[in-house]
């Protein structure tokens, strides 16, 4: 395992989520994608899909679900990324 590899991965994850809250959807999946490319030991399994529910409510103009912030949630675990996704609530 490439440790610098997996710190990348965590940033682009962190930079998914800082999209989302800014509003910026189609950067939020690029960054999630990145971070699942990146990913070596599949914490980031989930990301793509729980950032692509959000993103697809941002685009629609509507109230995130609280379904897709439970996912979201649910694939970045307890920690800071957590704490970003409740700056989308």
């Amino acid at each position: 395992m490439d440790g610098h590899k997996q710190r990348q991965a965590l940033t682009a994850a962190e930079r998914a989520i800082e999209h989302l809250v800014a509003g910026k959807p189609d950067e939020a999946e690029r960054a999630s994608q990145r971070a699942a490319e990146l990913d070596q030991i599949g914490i980031f399994s989930r990301l793509v899909a729980a950032v692509a529910g959000v993103a697809t409510d941002l685009r629609s103009g509507v109230t995130v679900a609280d379904e897709h912030l439970v996912a979201l949630r649910d694939a970045v675990g307890v920690g800071p990324l957590s704490e970003l996704v409740d700056q989308l609530r």
